[in-house]
Parts: C-alpha cells; structure tokens; sequence
C-alpha cells in the first residue's frame, strides 16, 4: 500500500531535444563537418557572441588565469582533484589483463587498452561546473588517455579563470574556450585547429546533449543525459530538514529536475514537504528549483522500507539517497540507481563536488542498463588468442570446420580444414589439386 502526498504536475522530460533542437544541431554539425573552423568561428559568434583571435589558450594565458585566482580556489581544486584520481586509480587498478591456458598450447587472453583521445566538455552558462572537468579529465588521464581536448564556453563574454584552472591542473593537453553544439562538432569531426578525439564526455543544455546523441557512433560519448535527478528514501529516523534540503540541492540543477522522497513515515513526509515550502522562496536558485519542485517533485509515503526500496527501483534514478537507521541495507536490496549516498554524514552534493567518485551518471531511467563515467569508459577491453600446440590446433581445426557448414560458412570451415591437415593429417578434398 502506498500514498501518494505529492505529485508531479508537469510533464515528464522529453526522451532527447525536440524537432526544432534536433534540426538546429543537425545544420551547425554538418556546416563544421563541411567548412572547420569558419563554420566554428560563425556559431561562436552567433551562440556566444565569442570571436577570439584563438579560441585554444597558450600556456602563458592558462598560468596566468590560474595566477589570478585565490589561493584557497586553487587549491580546493587540487584537493578535490586528488579525491577523484585515488578513487579512479583504484578503479583502474581492480581491472586486471587476463591470459589463461585454456587446454594444453591454447592460450586466451585480454587486455584493458587507452583510448587514444578524448574530449571534454565542461558547461559554462548560468553554472560553470568546475566540477564537471575533474570528472572528465582527470578520470581520463588515470586511465592512460594520451590527448585529452577540453572545450567550455565563455563565462558572460570572459574567459572563466575557475574552470581553466580546473581544466588544467586535471591534465588537459589543449584548452578550449568554445562552447555549445560548435565545440562537441569540432571534437568530434575534427577541424584545422581542433584534433579529432574517439570520445566525448560531459554534461551540457539540451543542444550540447542531442549533439552527442547525433554524434554518437561516429565518435564514443559517456551516456545520453537528462535532467538531473535525486530520489530520498526514509524511515521514521530521518531529519525531515535534511531531507528537504537534500532535496532542493539537486532540484536547483533545472526547472525539469525530478526531486522524489519516498518516506515509511507520514510524519517525516509532512514535515519535509512544509521545510521545503518554508525555504525555497529566499533561496538564491529558486527560480529553478521552484520549478522543478513544483512541477516534477513527489513524495510517497509506503508500508516498509521493502516497498520503499521497491518503489526506489521503478525509478531507477541517478542519485539515490538512504536516510534510514540501517542504510548500508541498501546495497542489498535495491539494483537501479546511478549511484547511492548512504547514510546522513554524506549526500549527493559530496558526490558531485568533493568527494572522488563520478558525478556523470545516468538519467531518465538509464541506470537499469548502464553505471556511469568512470575510469573503464576510457579503455577498450580487447581479446588475443594463441595457440602454439600443433594437435591442439589440429583439434580445434576440425572442431571449426564441422561447426562452420552447420552454419554454411565454408570459407571459415577451410581455414579450420587446413590447420587439420597440416598438424592433425586430415584430407583437404575441396583443395586443387595442383596444391
């Protein structure tokens, strides 16, 4: 049995950009993939009134920016930075090559390889997300990536000093400020002064997001983004206050951002819902997460924790936060989620600003089939294989032949054939006989 106290009375986000957003990308990619850099320069002018000399920063201009910025900036960065690479580092060092002996003289192997380069793209806008180029750059240089490309537009017509350092001190080897469909496009396309790259992560607005849907194929991308989600679950132990408050800090990402409680307790339900009516009109960001509240914010009061972690997993959301006396229970019993923040002493804030794991994570019910960015995205996991025992091959040989004409592939069926006769003595009646 469930109650449902609030519900949403706005429509549900779109599943990708709508006819208009999809044509306009359309044009400016294929303009770029025609015309390089002019075609970047016109919609740089056009989107961000943005024409520098050049849009690539030398390194005199990024020391400089960095220079400018307080010392207390700069080194939060570092140390935000620090978290998120230890927690990449052990993410890459669980992920072993492999090479086993299947049968005498069969060997199989695999190996986890680099992508050669990758683009990041860290939006600027009403919220340059420092945050976003820790995530995309230094994930990518743990895993070996050797050219990563940073892209983010213009902050109000300046060059953002905040998010160049962050960009640079994660390790980015070319700093672009461009930003919108035009810097995705020339990532992926490749034009006269931005290099090619197989892959593409970071968030963006509706364009930079169906950009990557349209390029996606022609280039890698780290997953299909939607509007930012949070889902607290809650027994009659949780603060109503911190739940309301947890609430608001994901809803302030966007007017279309879910915000989703799901209490065992009427009492904490009421409670968090009054806390959040009494809060958002002084918030700075309550012209957004009004909005969202408003319109994609629900509150479901259930029997038990079991039908709260039940409902939990219908939605599947990006971030999934366990205000109950166990959270740790959590890890058991639910499956879809982006990520969990267990317990009160964390939330979902720390794991999109300080604390080191990955804050790119999927949306719009993606976390059924898909985690987020991490360290493995940036690595193909590729298979070998060797045999060096002539009856092993010999074996194998007429293994294949016999399952390739079940198949009627014959051409397949022969390369078995032949390593049959060579090392096992088999008859080749199909070979020529002038062999």
């Amino acid at each position: 049995m469930s109650t449902q106290l609030k519900s949403p009375t706005g429509a549900a986000p779109a599943a990708h950009g709508n006819d208009a957003v999809s044509a306009v990308v359309r044009d400016v990619i294929e303009d770029i993939r025609t015309n390089g850099d002019d075609a970047v320069r016109r919609y740089s002018e056009k989107f961000d009134n943005w024409s520098p000399e050049s849009f690539q920063l030398d390194r005199s201009q990024i020391e400089g920016l960095v220079a400018s910025l307080p010392t207390t900036v700069v080194d939060d960065i570092r140390t935000v930075q620090a978290n998120v690479r230890e927690f990449a580092q052990r993410q890459r060092e669980s992920m072993l090559d492999v090479e086993v002996e299947t049968e005498p003289g069969v060997f199989l192997g695999h190996k986890h390889l680099p992508i050669v380069a990758s683009g990041a793209y860290v939006p600027g806008g009403r919220y340059p997300l420092t945050a976003s180029a820790h995530m995309t750059v230094v994930t990518a240089k743990v895993a070996g990536v050797e050219r990563v490309t940073a892209c983010t537009p213009p902050l109000r017509g300046e060059i953002p000093p905040a998010t160049i350092a962050a960009m640079h001190l994660a390790g980015a080897d070319e700093i672009f400020v461009l930003g919108g469909v035009q810097a995705v496009a020339a990532m992926a396309v490749g034009t006269e002064s931005v290099g090619r790259v197989d892959l593409i992560a970071g968030p963006g607005n509706a364009y930079v997001a169906e950009a990557k849907r349209q390029l996606f194929g022609e280039v890698g991308i780290d997953l299909f983004a939607g509007p930012t989600e949070i889902l607290v679950v809650a027994d009659d132990s949780a603060d109503p206050f911190v739940v309301a408050v947890d609430l608001l800090s994901q809803a302030e990402h966007g007017p279309d951002s879910p915000a989703v409680l799901i209490t065992t307790s009427e009492r904490v339900a009421r409670e968090a819902i009054a806390h959040v009516e009494a809060v958002l009109p002084d918030m700075p960001t309550n012209d957004m997460a009004g909005p969202a509240w408003r319109d994609h914010g629900e509150v479901h009061v259930v029997e038990d924790l079991d039908a709260a972690y039940a409902l939990a997993d219908t939605f599947a959301s990006e971030h999934v936060q366990i205000l109950t006396r166990e959270p740790r229970e959590a890890l058991d019993k639910m499956h879809h989620y982006g990520a969990l923040f267990l317990g009160e002493g964390t939330c979902v804030s720390y794991g999109d600003k300080v604390i080191g794991t990955n804050h790119v994570l999927p949306t719009r019910g993606a976390a059924r089939y898909t985690g987020g960015l991490w360290v493995g995205k940036y690595l193909r996991t590729v298979t070998y294989q060797e045999v060096t025992d002539q009856a092993a091959s010999a074996r194998l040989g007429e293994l294949c032949g016999r399952t390739a004409r079940v198949e009627l592939f014959e051409g397949h069926a022969r390369s078995g054939d032949v390593r049959a006769a060579k090392y096992g003595g088999a008859e080749l009646p199909w070979a020529p006989a002038t062999r």
